[in-house]
């Protein structure tokens, strides 16, 4: 695989910001992108035996195919952008145990701490080849 893939909740405004943070901070352009909520996303989580119908995180496919989610997921993508968010990538040494609670209350609380969407966003034509 070429790109790595970060499959995301299309209709979370968080997750939605966390998406186009990633693109501005993507100087290789490392990642492509996939909502949850599209075929090729539900195919995925069939695939890979997670419910369709309750998001609880998103998922990282990397280069190699190997997945990742919850914590480990935005730690592994972090180690991947640009300038000093790659330090990110320094949390790993904090044990799972510890780093998912957090990533779990911040996912279970997130549509009422930053809303969600009708819909999927649709992304601008600069930003369409990113898309899967």
């Amino acid at each position: 695989m070429d790109h790595a893939i970060v499959y995301f909740d299309g209709v979370c405004n968080f997750c939605n910001g966390v998406v186009n943070f990633i693109i501005k901070h993507d100087k290789k352009d490392y990642f492509r992108f996939v909502s949850l909520q599209s075929d090729r996303g539900q195919e995925f989580l069939r695939k890979h035996h997670h419910p369709t119908d309750k998001l609880e995180t998103f998922y990282m496919e990397d280069t190699d195919g190997k997945i990742y989610g919850y914590s480990t997921a935005a730690i592994k993508l972090a180690k991947h952008l640009s300038g000093i968010y790659s330090l990110g990538y320094a949390f790993i040494i904090i044990p799972k145990f510890i780093r998912d609670p957090v990533y779990n209350f911040i996912s279970e609380h997130r549509y009422k701490l930053f809303g969600r969407r009708d819909r999927c966003m649709i992304p601008t034509p600069e930003m369409r080849s990113k898309f899967l």
